[in-house]
């Protein structure tokens, strides 16, 4: 797919002096092959490493033309040998471009996203996944007993774009996500704002993400101790307070913000250390931590999609060559996904990106038939046809927005 080479070759041949550094050398799988050799291979979603070199063999793979001298065995060896963090370079490199493109790209956002886009430096989402079980058809793993998991994944997504900011991976699936803050920390910076679960309440975290001028929201927890010390807002239905985090024992340095909201007899408590309502109004608050689901729908598309819950291997740095590949190849497909939407004049949300990703074995039969070269002109003058726009359903999350008639500010 030339899209795809446009992007990530540049980002292969830019690692060849680390490769070179390293004192890697290799006849046949040299770097470029081995990248083109498992995106394809997730991008063409082959069942096997033996079914990949098939295919490697016969026909080549992205821009890399048919290797015949090459073995399943050989490959398997490669994955596990050839530094991971190679591919974890290409990834950070082809992600700045990718987040240009999307930044000048005029389609619509969500309301609350545009308010929080003109106040803060990016909005970001976090969260962590366990990967899935390692299946035991690799014969690496025959042997092996008990369930084996193959680590965990955080991730920070930013919200306008959809794109991944920054990845961690963590070889200890059991690891709690609270064993990402110091990753975490040293990734974000002043003026950003983060959207983040509530199993990541920690008081001094907070307080540290405040001294680096790091705005958040989050959900307390039901047993979160606080005290109330000004009234900002009070309404029937809206109570936006100031509190102090924390018992006597324990509690933060800096005051907090808590946001509640009434609906259908429930009180929904969300917290932010974004003090001042008119830079973040209590329905932004609530809208905002909605958006915090964007990271699932990312976890399910890299895992269910892209096929993130099957490993081709079982060794720890083959695991990590398929983890940043497949961040890469989602990274490619929401570029391509928001490329069409633009083309639509349709927000990104309407946008299936799976059906744009099954839509482009219908892209590649046009462009053999001679019909077809570029990918975003057919797919946006096919998006009817391929189902690419999601058919309109009553949003769960934006119901609470929309039932409360909670008013989100216009950007100016």
């Amino acid at each position: 797919m030339a899209w795809m080479e446009a992007v990530v070759h540049p980002a292969v041949y830019a690692q060849l002096d680390t490769y070179y550094a390293m004192g890697l050398r290799a006849r046949i799988l040299t770097l470029p092959v081995m990248v083109a050799f498992v995106l394809g291979m997730l991008w063409r979603q082959l069942g096997s490493v033996r079914e990949a070199v098939r295919v490697l063999r016969e026909e080549g793979m992205l821009w890399i033309n048919a290797v015949e001298e090459v073995s399943p065995q050989a490959v398997l060896e490669r994955m596990s040998t050839l530094p991971a963090v190679l591919f974890y370079q290409i990834l950070l490199d082809c992600l700045p471009q990718l987040q240009t493109r999307a930044q000048v790209r005029q389609r619509p956002l969500p309301p609350a996203t545009a308010w929080a886009n003109q106040h803060f430096s990016r909005i970001w989402a976090f969260d962590g996944s366990v990967l899935d079980g390692l299946l035991r058809k690799c014969g690496l793993l025959e042997e092996a007993e008990g369930p084996l998991l193959a680590g965990k994944i955080g991730t920070m997504l930013d919200v306008v774009t959809q794109m991944p900011a920054h990845i961690a991976y963590e070889e200890q699936s059991q690891a709690h996500d609270q064993g990402f803050w110091p990753w975490i920390l040293s990734v974000v910076s002043a003026g950003c704002l983060l959207l983040l679960d509530a199993d990541l309440l920690n008081f001094d975290r907070f307080d540290q993400l405040t001294d680096q001028g790091v705005g958040f929201v989050t959900r307390p927890k039901s047993n979160t101790r606080m005290e109330e010390v000004a009234v900002l807002n009070k309404t029937a239905n809206i109570h936006d307070t100031l509190i102090i985090l924390g018992g006597p024992q324990n509690r933060c340095r800096h005051q907090m913000r808590l946001v509640q909201v009434l609906f259908r007899g429930k009180w929904y408590r969300y917290l932010t250390n974004v003090l001042d309502p008119d830079r973040l109004p209590p329905a932004c608050v609530v809208a905002l931590y909605d958006q915090r689901w964007r990271i699932e729908d990312a976890f399910n598309t890299v895992k269910r999609l892209l096929g993130l819950a099957y490993f081709h291997v079982g060794s720890s740095n083959g695991i990590q060559m398929q983890v940043w590949a497949t961040w890469l190849l989602y990274a490619l497909l929401v570029d391509l996904t928001d490329a069409v939407a633009e083309a639509l004049r349709r927000p990104f949300k309407d946008i299936s990106l799976e059906m744009v990703f099954r839509g482009l074995y219908h892209f590649a039969q046009a462009r053999h038939q001679g019909k077809a070269d570029d990918p975003v002109a057919y797919l946006a003058h096919k998006a009817k046809a391929l189902s690419l726009i999601k058919q309109k359903r009553r949003p769960k999350h934006l119901s609470l927005i929309q039932q409360m008639d909670l008013t989100i500010p216009k950007v100016a």
